[in-house]
């Protein structure tokens, strides 16, 4: 059995720059970001984040990743540069809170480390690596460039420094390529590969979520011990379904520093209709009770198109819908009903076109009519000449929500606009 696993790991392709499965005309100049979970028993704890840009110019690809944890006490710069076509290494800066590192990489690598404190003398490392490799950073755009599909495999020495000579150079193994469905919470279902890497030295496996079609890197996995993984996902940064942007500066100053009002009153209506003419308009207005919190917000082409492409996206039931921007939030303006007859007011506006939200319970009575009996036209003979229904009716009552939307503009600077916020059933 020994003999027949040493002919396995020996017989193993072996991936170096260079190679002919390298096909980066799925690389583009591109930035990602990937937000890192920690996950365990299926619950997932945000950890940070990193950006990964990518900048193709002439014949040198350059990775840039940025490290942020999720108190931002931390960072982690890493940038590695290669020859676009091939993947020869060219050089490798490594920044922290703590050391910085330069490496020049080939055959002859220089590795330039610097205490930022100025705590330690700056070190200088030589090396002589006659092994051709990929360097570590450069390992996830490489997959990226790769003949993926059922039974792939592929051994890829991989260089990193960590102060250990004997260990600079490591194996880094496509074990398993099969095919999985990735779903995204941004744009629904995307046919991809599972890629399975063992890293040879620590015997661990990570496992990369690649596209089938354009090859971008969804999800990188691996277990950290305790039960946890860790989990980074892609933040689909091109992801931009609405075109327009929100105006936060603009919304803000809309609604303060005006001299126009609006003042108000928000109510509900029952409104049955029933074959007896009698039975309409059961209740009179059903008032906001006092206290109820009513919003405005200035309109725009953000607000219009996001609800515009959500409605689309309701429609077509098959992808999530996308939020509304987190600077919207901060730019609503609330007022609350002041008495029982639902009136309220807002003030020290400027002109412009507004939406005016509130939401409130009342009491839905309503009134229903049903067949309850029959009159019947009869001859003195006794036989049936025709027949009409004879109806009756009751009354009910419900707890009801009444959410109200409503456009209200101000053309003039001073003008006091008076609305009726109603919600008719």
């Amino acid at each position: 059995m020994a003999y027949v696993l040493s002919l396995t790991v020996f017989s193993q392709k072996i991936l170096t720059p260079g190679s002919s499965d390298i096909d980066v005309s799925y690389l583009k100049t591109s930035s990602s970001k990937y937000i890192i979970y920690y996950v365990k028993d299926n619950k997932w704890t945000p950890k940070g984040n990193y950006t990964k840009d990518l900048q193709i110019d002439g014949n040198t690809l350059k990775s840039t990743l940025n490290y942020i944890d999720d108190s931002s006490k931390w960072y982690r710069t890493r940038i590695s540069t290669a020859d676009y076509r091939s993947f020869t290494p060219i050089s490798f800066i490594s920044k922290s809170t703590t050391y910085s590192f330069n490496e020049q990489l080939g055959e002859q690598t220089t590795i330039k480390i610097h205490k930022l404190d100025n705590s330690e003398p700056d070190k200088e490392v030589k090396l002589d690596i006659k092994e051709k490799y990929i360097e570590y950073f450069m390992l996830e755009p490489l997959l990226m460039t790769l003949p993926l599909s059922i039974g792939y495999k592929v051994s890829i020495p991989t260089y990193y420094y960590n102060n250990r000579p004997d260990s600079i150079i490591n194996s880094y193994i496509i074990t398993e390529v099969k095919s999985y469905i990735h779903q995204s919470p941004k744009t629904a279902k995307h046919e991809s590969w599972l890629v399975s890497v063992l890293e040879k030295s620590s015997n661990s496996t990570y496992y990369y979520i690649i596209d089938k079609k354009d090859h971008r890197l969804w999800q990188k996995e691996m277990y950290v011990g305790d039960g946890v993984w860790e989990i980074c996902v892609n933040d689909e940064l091109d992801y931009q379904p609405i075109k327009n942007k929100f105006n936060k500066e603009e919304a803000l100053t809309k609604v303060q520093n005006g001299n126009s009002s609006i003042i108000g009153t928000a109510f509900a209506r029952d409104h049955v209709k029933s074959k007896i003419p009698a039975v309409f308009n059961i209740n009179k207005a059903q008032y906001a009770p006092k206290g109820t919190v009513v919003s405005i917000l200035l309109n725009s082409p953000y607000i219009e198109e996001w609800k515009d492409v959500n409605k689309k996206i309701r429609k077509g039931k098959k992808l999530p819908e996308v939020p509304i921007d987190a600077n919207v939030a901060a730019c609503i303006k609330t007022t609350k009903v002041y008495d029982d007859n639902g009136h309220f007011e807002f003030t020290n506006l400027m002109p412009g076109e507004y939406i005016l939200m509130t939401s409130f319970g009342y009491t839905h009575n309503y009134s229903y009519s049903y067949q309850s009996g029959t009159s019947y036209l009869m001859h003195p003979s006794g036989a049936v000449l025709g027949s009409n229904p004879v109806y009756s009716t009751a009354s009910g009552s419900a707890g009801a929500t009444a959410d109200i939307e409503k456009i209200v503009t101000i053309d003039n600077d001073g003008d006091k606009v008076e609305v009726k916020l109603k919600d008719t059933m």
